[in-house]
């Protein structure tokens, strides 16, 4: 998951293609006609942390720790889009093999057995249209539960556990806005009995349960505690 962190860093392009919402979705509601509405929706605002961190009996600074190095602490695409990582060792495993060898459009697997980081390519648009519109050709769904959704990172396979019947309610909800994205963290920190790691700022459980036992690999354990320190020397 923490690995967008870094390839955020990156200069992705806005290409035009379909949305990925699902087969049939519902009406999109009608826009706002305010920007500042706009920008409300897709960002969380301080109330939205310190109403998850009471939910969850942990200080605003841990979820905000947790939502930078995820992300960078950016949700969305600045075309409204949810921020995503495409996984292929998940589509592999969601897929039973079934798609072993297929490539997206510019000639690279979809699909894998074990995790391999030089398929990611760029962050952004490029997740969206090139990793996942190529493996929603091969299943759809097996693609949006083999991806990582939004300002936490939540996997789709998971969508389920934090309150979505479905993948495609799950993916509907991600491109909601960032409430929604929040709430899906919520709910899994709750599921996975995380809340004690946060609370105790032990970083090392934390990330080994919610980051894969590569944590590691990319410190994600140290980078949560700094990013803990200095949320925590604005409180």
């Amino acid at each position: 998951m923490s690995l967008l962190w870094r390839l955020l860093t990156r200069r992705a392009g806005n290409e035009e293609l379909p949305n990925d919402l699902g087969p049939d979705p519902e009406p999109d509601a009608e826009p706002e006609s305010e920007e500042p509405e706009v920008a409300r929706v897709l960002q969380l605002g301080d109330d939205d942390f310190v109403r998850a961190a009471k939910a969850l009996d942990v200080s605003v600074a841990a979820i905000r720790a947790v939502a930078e190095i995820e992300s960078a602490g950016r949700g969305f695409l600045p075309d409204g889009r949810p921020q995503i990582l495409f996984e292929a060792h998940i589509f592999h495993r969601e897929t039973r093999a079934r798609f072993a060898g297929r490539l997206d459009r510019n000639g690279v697997r979809l699909s894998v057995p074990t995790w391999d980081r030089t398929l990611y390519g760029r962050a952004g648009a490029h997740q969206h249209d090139v990793r996942l519109a190529g493996a929603a050709a091969l299943d759809w769904e097996a693609a949006h539960r083999s991806a990582s959704w939004g300002l936490f990172q939540i996997m789709g396979f998971n969508h389920v556990m934090v309150g979505h019947e479905t993948i495609q309610g799950f993916v509907q909800a991600m491109h909601a806005g960032a409430g929604p994205h929040l709430d899906a963290f919520v709910r899994f920190v709750k599921a996975r009995r995380l809340d004690g790691h946060l609370r105790n700022r032990n970083w090392t459980a934390f990330a080994r349960a919610y980051n894969g036992p590569g944590f590691a690999a990319n410190r994600y354990d140290r980078r949560l505690g700094e990013a803990y320190q200095r949320w925590s020397a604005r409180a």
